[in-house]
């Protein structure tokens, strides 16, 4: 298996974040809604400065019907 440093995988991580709700036509906003959260804690997932858990991934995943793994790549 490939070895990914931690930048490598922030990066993908910000990246999908985006493409995969871009890609599923939600607004920022109404992914936090989704989640429980405000809109600008979801941009800071998406821009790095923050990372979502474990829970939002998960929540995220299902949402996307991915693999909390395919958020990574």
């Amino acid at each position: 298996m490939e070895n990914i440093c931690g930048e490598q995988l922030r990066k993908n991580l910000r990246e999908n974040l985006r493409r995969f709700r871009t890609e599923a036509h939600y607004s920022q906003q109404e992914i936090a809604q989704w989640l429980g959260i405000n809109r600008a804690t979801y941009t800071y997932y998406e821009t790095g400065k923050t990372t979502p858990g474990v829970v939002d991934l998960y929540q995220l995943s299902q949402l996307y019907h991915r693999t909390m793994e395919e958020f990574f790549r």
